[in-house]
């Protein structure tokens, strides 16, 4: 080439016009927001074209697709993420995106901007929600074992990622370190939240597995997160084009910080001072905080950090529970958990191409490093919780749970994919290893863990087999304090003494809100509930139930915080850790003094199934009508009837029947209600066992003037209903059993009109909304006692 000849042009390609309107001073874009519908006279642009009928078709589409596949999926105990980020995988260029022009149609390129901010929105409230229902304090209040775990969980895997991430750059391209630090930070993260939500699916969050997966997960949340900090600003430091930025960094993240605590805090104690004893704070406050949680997220993503740090701090800083806790998360929770965050896991998914796959070499070295730090991440799980007593297979499924990958792991993943850490071949793959191990975790635990087993055993734990000069302990449940009142009137007619005393063990069951964790609280150790005023009433009760019965009753008292689907959970677990022979459950409906039904709670009818299915001993639902005004005088007699029909339960209920005998002011009389064919219905050991008690009843009564017994002979239900209808005339208290069998004559055709399986036909009678007399009823379960 000549000197002065000129090079040749390189050819860039066409040069592409600008959208809009370009002038000197500014552009004008037009975007087609609302379409004219049938008023559009032209015709010319479909209504796919215009962006928000386009944007509500889009998230129409995504739920659809998302629910389906969850109503299917869940039978083989998928977990929802799982369908979640499926719907998207199948949206996007792996499946559908293979049609010509489905993506170009239903999901253009420029309407993902719409999707990716409602998701991203929907993620920042989500992780605020996580914050708040978090409490700090719970670290500090950690026994040594969640210690343990957690800090050794979250310190093993970085200090093994250090040195790997120096090896690794010795054998990937130079243009990979990034992307290879990335992802060696990320896995060594642990997310409070993803761990919480898993409990949550599996229904373990308040067993003995979950508490310690909550804790330990607690404290590794909080060291990961650390160390991801501290790597993200090692590598801005050494790779931006200024290493001061680093230090500029860590200068500003200081500051957020101190804002947050310094100005957070204060707002939140304002609003609730602000706010009257009992009530929820107002939708203004509500509106209030979501704005500063925006204003944080904008805070915190000019500092240099990820976007998520500031609300999570933001949410710690927010005390948990009521008023201000409680409320945030109940305006909050359904429309962000249900509707936002699911947006983003599916546009994540949406973004997966598993069909152009270029470089198999460094794919292959993105599956070998999640391989490599998730077993070391189950091993620094593992074996901690080995030495701590740990079950193996508890510990094992412990180093599951805390090993598995969500929604908060997504975030990450997709904030380098944005800003090109990671190409579409990684973060495609990262995803997959996402779907994979969030259905294979939720498998494995299932097989490795089952929490029923720890409350149901072979020892024998019932009234039957308590010697009658023994200790009784019984478990109490109460929601109320009209529940406590109720209890306390079965308690006296017991009829402790010193040969015979009485162990109460109460549970006053509240509500979780606005926290991650449950709560049991026990009142012996001077630990106080934070709902104080309706709790210290119900303690007041029995403490003083036990001072008149000084020496001859004991009363430990607990409170249970929990989800009330889970609180079963806790019932059961303290009734096996006291070796309970009886529980003691209020029904879920009351009456007022009038007779009229004022309350019918689905979610304690719930509550009392769970503890019947799952319970290691006896158990007792307490239909109460101690309010309904008498029409008689009161008596210092209380009267008890008990129908007999026989079987396991009507043996353990005669059982209980016969200790509150020994009390002089109790009125025992037991009905036995006798088919003409005297032994049809029944099993001949169960006849035999029935004739032993009885006999045993009627020699007592016969020492007794308080003990009457008779038999009445029936032909079917009808004939029965007749004579239990009556028996509500003549009794402060019926006792029954809840199971007979199918094919008893006595109860013959009382199966068909059973609306309340929980207390069988003759329990279903005498909790009926109708009856208007202050009859209360004590129905019986006999304990479940698994076979070897």
């Amino acid at each position: 080439m000549d000197d002065g000849e000129s090079p040749p042009a390189v050819n860039f390609g066409q040069r592409r016009e600008l959208p809009g309107n370009l002038t000197d001073d500014f552009c004008e874009i037009d975007i087609p927001l609302h379409s004219a519908g049938a008023w559009d006279i032209d015709g010319a642009r479909s209504f796919l074209h215009y962006v928000l009928p386009r944007l509500q078709l889009q998230l129409a589409v995504i739920f659809l697709l998302t629910q389906s596949l969850h109503l299917l999926l869940r039978r083989f105990h998928m977990p929802r993420i799982f369908s979640e980020l499926l719907a998207g995988i199948i949206l996007g260029p792996t499946v559908l995106g293979q049609i010509p022009n489905f993506r170009k149609t239903l999901f253009p390129q420029e309407g993902d901007v719409y999707i990716d901010l409602l998701g991203k929105i929907g993620f920042i409230f989500f992780i605020f929600l996580s914050g708040v229902k978090m409490d700090p304090k719970t670290v500090m209040r950690t026994g040594a074992k969640a210690w343990t775990i957690g800090v050794v969980a979250a310190a093993f895997p970085v200090s093994i990622g250090l040195g790997f991430a120096a090896i690794a750059e010795k054998v990937i391209h130079r243009y990979r370190w990034p992307t290879c630090r990335s992802i060696v930070g990320i896995q060594n993260l642990f997310a409070f939240p993803v761990i919480a939500s898993m409990l949550v699916d599996l229904k373990i969050m308040n067993s003995e597995l979950g508490r310690l997966a909550l804790a330990s997960g607690l404290i590794s949340d909080f060291f990961s997160g650390l160390a991801l900090s501290s790597l993200s600003l090692y590598i801005i430091g050494k790779y931006s084009f200024a290493k001061a930025l680093g230090a500029q960094t860590v200068f500003l993240t200081i500051g957020l910080v101190l804002l947050i605590i310094f100005i957070g805090q204060p707002v939140s104690q304002w609003i609730i001072r602000k706010t009257p004893e009992g009530k929820p704070v107002t939708r203004v406050h509500i509106i209030l905080m979501s704005l500063v949680v925006l204003v944080v997220v904008l805070l915190t993503d000019n500092v240099g950090l990820h976007y998520q740090y500031g609300p999570f701090l933001l949410g710690l800083v927010v005390p948990d529970g009521p008023p201000l806790g409680s409320t945030l998360v109940d305006r909050l929770e359904t429309l962000i958990s249900g509707l936002f965050t699911p947006l983003m896991i599916t546009y994540c998914g949406m973004k997966v191409n598993l069909v152009e796959i270029y470089d198999l070499n460094f794919t292959a070295w993105i599956w070998c490093i999640v391989a490599l730090f998730l077993g070391l991440k189950l091993l620094a799980i593992f074996g901690p919780a080995m030495m701590c007593k740990v079950p193996v297979k508890d510990a094992a499924a412990l180093a599951i749970i805390m090993s598995t990958q969500g929604v908060v792991q997504m975030s990450f993943y997709y904030s380098n994919f944005v800003n090109q850490t990671f190409d579409g071949e990684t973060f495609s793959m990262l995803n997959t290893i996402v779907l994979i191990q969030a259905a294979a975790s939720h498998l494995i635990v299932k097989l490795l863990y089952d929490d029923s087993r720890m409350y149901t055993g072979y020892q024998k734990r019932d009234i039957q087999h308590t010697p009658p000069n023994s200790e009784l302990r019984v478990v109490s449940c109460a929601h109320r304090i009209d529940d406590v009142l109720a209890v306390r009137k079965v308690f006296e007619a017991s009829f402790p003494t010193k040969e015979s005393p009485l162990s109460i063990y109460a549970l006053h069951l509240v509500e979780l809100v606005g926290r991650a964790s449950p709560l049991l609280i026990d009142h012996q150790l001077g630990q106080k509930s934070s709902n104080v005023t309706r709790t210290q009433k119900m303690i007041e009760v029995l403490y003083a139930y036990e001072q008149e019965y000084m020496g001859l009753v004991s009363v430990q008292q607990f409170t249970s915080i929990s989800l009330t689907k889970f609180m079963h959970c806790d019932i059961c677990t303290l009734a096996f850790d006291k070796s309970a022979s009886l529980i003691i459950l209020p029904f879920h409906k009351k009456w007022n003094h009038q007779g009229k039904l004022m309350l019918d709670s689905s979610v304690l009818r719930l509550i009392n199934t769970s503890v019947l299915e799952n319970a290691p001993c006896s158990v007792s639902i307490l239909v109460d009508r101690h309010k309904i005004r008498r029409m008689s005088p009161l008596s210092s007699v209380y009267s008890v009837g008990l129908a007999f029909f026989g079987g396991t339960d009507d043996r353990e209920a005669l059982a209980y029947a016969r200790r509150m005998t020994k009390s002089p002011d109790v009125h025992l009389t037991v009905v036995r209600f006798v088919p003409w064919d005297l032994y049809a219905g029944i099993s001949q050991w169960d006849a035999v066992l029935d004739a032993e008690i009885l006999k045993d009843m009627r020699m007592q009564g016969a020492h007794q003037d308080n003990i009457i017994y008779k038999e009445e002979r029936v032909r079917d239900g009808a004939e029965t209903a007749l004579l239990i209808r009556a028996m509500e005339e003549s009794f402060d208290l019926i006792i029954v059993g809840r199971r007979h069998s199918d094919n008893m004559p006595q109860l013959l055709g009382l199966g068909e009109w059973n609306d309340l399986p929980e207390l069988g036909p003759v329990g279903d009678m005498l909790a009926a909304s109708d009856i208007n007399k202050p009859v209360s009823v004590l129905v019986v379960q006999h304990q479940i006692v698994k076979k070897k």
